[in-house]
């Protein structure tokens, strides 16, 4: 017998899945700030090896303009470092790139180059792009709106250890947003990133545990006790 869904019952369906994505989003901390250096940075000497061509430094030099480190800060030179860097195939600075174009903060705001360098450096296993793509196709801002494909790119940043990635995989197993409904992988990444101090995690987390087995909660606590997180490659040099 078939079953024939009106055009209420589409649209009762069509809020529920808007009320778990917005769950989701409502429920985001924010990306803590990088840890300042605790080495003063030469930055003339950084520079030196920017102007000779050697991508890390140049990706240094875009980073202390952006992070005012030993210069006043100015996104349009930022900007200019992370560009030569990137180019070059130096993943930091393409994720970095991508942040100021999606931001716009030293040049104009494009969230479709900012998706096409997330898109090159979270290839490269940068966990920052794939955290920053993850969260595009999850608000549908730069990429046509995809659950799943964000779920893959919150776990691959999630897998290397990023506290706020595991939090958002957390959420999505919690809530059946992208992937379905896992409660122990839940439990497990929500600890994980409670862990490492992300105190939104917690609450989210103890409520989980609530929903859950003994044997579910065992489960999760030897799932934690296993991971060990996955090692990006590392960054290429230039000659």
């Amino acid at each position: 017998m078939k079953t024939w869904i009106g055009p209420v019952g589409i649209l009762v369906l069509c809020l529920a899945a808007l009320v778990l994505v917005a769950a989701v989003i409502g429920t985001r901390p924010s990306r803590p700030s990088p840890a300042p250096s605790s080495r003063p940075l030469d930055v003339e000497a950084v520079r030196a090896r920017a102007e000779l061509g050697d991508a890390r430094a140049q990706w240094q030099l875009g980073e202390a303009y952006a992070r005012w480190e030993g210069v006043a800060p100015n996104y349009a030179e930022a900007a200019k470092w992370y560009r030569r860097a990137a180019e070059q195939g130096d993943a930091d600075a393409q994720a970095a790139l991508g942040e100021l174009c999606q931001a716009g903060q030293g040049v104009p705001k494009n969230l479709a180059e900012a998706g096409s360098w997330f898109q090159l450096a979270a290839r490269q296993g940068n966990a920052r792009a794939q955290y920053s793509l993850a969260f595009m196709y999850e608000t549908g801002r730069g990429f046509p709106q995809d659950q799943a494909e964000a779920a893959r790119w919150y776990r691959l940043a999630a897998e290397q250890g990023m506290p706020l990635a595991q939090y958002d995989l957390g959420q999505r197993y919690d809530l059946g947003v992208g992937l379905p409904v896992d409660r122990v992988e839940a439990l497990k990444w929500l600890s994980l990133a409670a862990a490492q101090g992300q105190t939104d995690a917690l609450d989210r987390r103890d409520k989980v545990r609530r929903k859950m087995t003994r044997e579910e909660i065992v489960e999760a606590k030897k799932r934690i006790a296993r991971f060990s997180p996955s090692q990006p490659p590392a960054p290429s040099k230039s000659d």
